[in-house]
Protein backbone atom coordinates (compact mmCIF):
# COMPACT_ATOMS: atom_id res chain seq x y z
CA UNK A 1 0.00 0.00 0.00
CA UNK A 2 2.71 2.17 0.60
CA UNK A 3 4.56 1.76 -2.28
CA UNK A 4 1.34 2.21 -4.76
CA UNK A 5 1.07 5.68 -2.76
CA UNK A 6 4.96 6.36 -3.25
CA UNK A 7 4.39 5.86 -6.56
CA UNK A 8 1.20 7.84 -7.41
CA UNK A 9 3.36 10.67 -5.59
CA UNK A 10 5.92 10.52 -7.55
CA UNK A 11 3.74 9.91 -11.18
CA UNK A 12 1.74 12.99 -10.12
CA UNK A 13 4.88 15.53 -9.00
CA UNK A 14 6.36 14.17 -12.37
CA UNK A 15 3.40 15.26 -14.32
CA UNK A 16 2.76 18.65 -12.95
CA UNK A 17 6.45 19.25 -13.49
CA UNK A 18 6.70 18.25 -17.45
CA UNK A 19 3.64 19.96 -17.61
CA UNK A 20 4.77 22.90 -16.06
CA UNK A 21 7.97 23.04 -18.27
CA UNK A 22 5.65 22.30 -21.69
CA UNK A 23 3.87 25.23 -20.61
CA UNK A 24 7.12 27.50 -19.94
CA UNK A 25 8.41 26.36 -23.14
CA UNK A 26 5.46 26.94 -25.24
CA UNK A 27 5.61 30.69 -23.77
CA UNK A 28 9.29 30.40 -24.97
CA UNK A 29 8.10 29.78 -28.01
CA UNK A 30 5.73 32.34 -28.88
CA UNK A 31 7.98 34.81 -27.92
CA UNK A 32 10.57 33.75 -30.47
CA UNK A 33 8.10 33.91 -32.79
CA UNK A 34 6.92 37.29 -32.37
CA UNK A 35 10.63 38.15 -32.25
CA UNK A 36 10.94 36.41 -35.48
CA UNK A 37 7.89 38.55 -37.19
CA UNK A 38 9.67 41.98 -35.66
CA UNK A 39 12.85 40.93 -37.42
CA UNK A 40 10.95 39.97 -40.56
CA UNK A 41 9.08 43.31 -40.73
CA UNK A 42 12.02 45.29 -39.85
CA UNK A 43 14.02 43.68 -42.61
CA UNK A 44 11.16 44.12 -45.03
CA UNK A 45 11.18 47.95 -44.12
CA UNK A 46 14.81 48.24 -44.64
CA UNK A 47 15.29 46.62 -47.90
CA UNK A 48 12.22 49.02 -49.34
CA UNK A 49 13.81 51.77 -47.54
CA UNK A 50 17.04 50.77 -49.49
CA UNK A 51 15.33 50.06 -52.87
CA UNK A 52 13.54 53.92 -52.31
CA UNK A 53 16.76 55.48 -51.87
CA UNK A 54 18.47 53.57 -54.24
CA UNK A 55 15.95 54.68 -56.92
CA UNK A 56 16.08 58.42 -56.27
CA UNK A 57 20.15 58.31 -56.09
CA UNK A 58 19.56 57.20 -59.23
CA UNK A 59 16.88 59.97 -60.00
CA UNK A 60 19.03 62.73 -59.14
CA UNK A 61 22.31 61.59 -61.45
CA UNK A 62 20.41 60.34 -64.10
CA UNK A 63 22.13 63.22 -66.12
CA UNK A 64 25.36 62.10 -65.04
CA UNK A 65 25.68 65.75 -63.39
CA UNK A 66 27.41 64.92 -60.41
CA UNK A 67 31.36 64.73 -60.90
CA UNK A 68 34.12 63.04 -59.29
CA UNK A 69 36.33 66.09 -59.16
CA UNK A 70 34.68 68.33 -56.48
CA UNK A 71 33.95 67.41 -52.87
CA UNK A 72 29.74 67.41 -53.51
CA UNK A 73 30.49 64.83 -56.50
CA UNK A 74 32.59 62.64 -54.37
CA UNK A 75 30.44 62.69 -51.50
CA UNK A 76 27.73 61.29 -54.11
CA UNK A 77 29.36 59.09 -55.19
CA UNK A 78 30.66 57.34 -52.08
CA UNK A 79 26.44 57.51 -51.16
CA UNK A 80 25.40 56.08 -53.75
CA UNK A 81 28.14 53.13 -54.16
CA UNK A 82 26.72 52.28 -50.09
CA UNK A 83 23.04 52.10 -51.11
CA UNK A 84 24.12 49.95 -54.30
CA UNK A 85 26.33 47.43 -52.04
CA UNK A 86 23.21 47.62 -50.14
CA UNK A 87 20.57 46.69 -52.33
CA UNK A 88 23.20 44.13 -54.15
CA UNK A 89 23.51 42.42 -50.09
CA UNK A 90 19.66 42.53 -49.99
CA UNK A 91 19.40 41.69 -53.09
CA UNK A 92 21.42 38.30 -52.87
CA UNK A 93 19.70 37.12 -50.20
CA UNK A 94 16.28 37.48 -51.66
CA UNK A 95 16.95 35.54 -54.81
Amino acid sequence: MIALILISTVTTGAAVYFGYRAYVLAGVLADTDDLIESVQQTNEYMYSRIQQSYDAMQQIDRLGAFEKDDEAGTTFALLKQVIEELKEEFDGQES
